[in-house]
């Protein structure tokens, strides 16, 4: 990695520590009418297609980009891809989850869920079942890395049933696109939503959903909203290679430079392979000092791991994070209802040196607060 060893890492899912070649790559403005930027959007798009898994050119899919964060383009592409007599089902096991029925609530599209709790997968079984005896629901809404907890969520069975149902898939992969595969060859869907800050370790502004062109043909006028239509920002892009309003073009160019750094890894394969060992120095390291994980190994997502708070009465979060924040480690809190916890990722342009870093803080903030016991209380 090319970051500064000296700077704060961060340990979140997004904004996320980034490469000091994708930084140096906002340095320059851009004109966004310029010939050189619209050969910067259509260079970025076809790379977003590849990553997808769906060669660009092909004409079966196309990369839609959008300006805004993750949840931008996760609404953009609910009130874009649901027809006005549509309704969605919504596949639940955390906040992201939570998020989606919320948008459908204020967009006006029929929506009904299926819960888990926070430490359980969707069931594709469940699925089936809600869609055989419910003939109204034309689309499906699922998590692929439910970052309130980390669990990853079975998209490959979820899909299956979605296809089986003969209804569409729109996936939420935004703490998964470009470090787990997603290809439409094997989990069928007709859109993929994630955004430029989060594996791709580009800077936030971009939020993007790679959608079967036939659907985006078909989703003419189903948008209620302006700004965030994806059909008429796709048909921008096909008139004249232009963003319809001012686009985040300095953000734009850092996730070019970051596609080209994720090519160079290895694409997803070794993207994911660098998480991965991230995760597991990270939650070896943090159980040999006696914290529990949220989750079983078999369910964990290497994106980002929830320990559960140590009972210890000397305990407490923020000084916790504030003493790792002073040696450089910025965690995250925990989103869980059901438990006291806190995150720590493993995404971004980190790796197992970074890690170790962590995992030397944490001992140290410890002996300050006074725990000498990192077991969670027992229910």
């Amino acid at each position: 990695m090319t970051h500064d060893k000296n700077s704060p890492i961060l340990l979140t899912p997004g904004p996320l520590t980034t490469s000091a070649e994708t930084r140096q790559a906002m340095l320059r403005d851009w004109g966004s009418r310029d010939g050189d930027f619209i050969a910067l959007t259509a260079r970025v798009r076809d790379a977003l297609c590849d990553i997808a898994g769906v060669a660009a050119g092909t004409g079966s899919h196309v990369a839609v980009p959008i300006q805004g964060s993750g949840t931008f383009a996760v609404e953009a592409a609910v009130g874009t891809l649901v027809p006005k007599d549509g309704k969605l089902l919504a596949l639940v096991n955390g906040a992201y989850g939570y998020r989606i029925v919320e948008i459908c609530r204020r967009l006006g599209i029929p929506c009904v869920s299926l819960e888990w709790a926070e430490d359980q997968p969707t069931d594709a079984a469940r699925v089936a079942e809600a869609l055989a005896s419910d003939g109204d629901i034309t689309h499906v809404a699922a998590i692929h890395c439910e970052t309130t907890s980390g669990i990853l969520n079975p998209v490959e069975e979820v899909a299956a049933a979605v296809a089986d149902a003969g209804r569409a898939l729109i996936v939420d992969a935004m703490s998964t696109f470009g470090a787990l595969p997603l290809e439409a060859a094997r989990v069928p869907h007709e859109a993929v939503v994630a955004s430029s800050n989060k594996c791709l370790e580009g800077t936030p502004g971009i939020g993007f959903a790679v959608i079967e062109k036939s659907a985006l043909e078909a989703a003419k006028g189903n948008a209620p909203f302006l700004s965030l239509d994806l059909h008429d920002q796709w048909r921008g892009f096909e008139a004249n290679g232009q963003w319809r309003f001012t686009p985040p073009t300095h953000v734009l160019a850092a996730l070019d430079k970051a596609i080209e750094l994720h090519t160079a890894e290895g694409g997803v394969a070794g993207r994911g392979g660098r998480y991965r060992q991230n995760c597991d120095v990270l939650v070896s390291g943090m159980r040999a000092l006696g914290f529990e994980t949220f989750l079983p190994d078999d369910l964990q997502a290497p994106i980002i791991v929830t320990f559960r708070n140590p009972a210890d009465g000397k305990f407490d979060f923020q000084k916790f994070y504030d003493g790792l924040g002073e040696r450089g480690c910025i965690i995250y809190p925990g989103k869980l209802t059901r438990a006291e916890s806190f995150r720590i990722g493993c995404i971004g342009a980190l790796d197992e040196g970074d890690m170790k870093r962590v995992l030397e803080a944490v001992p140290e903030v410890l002996e300050e607060m006074g725990v000498s016991d990192c077991a969670p209380a027992r229910n």
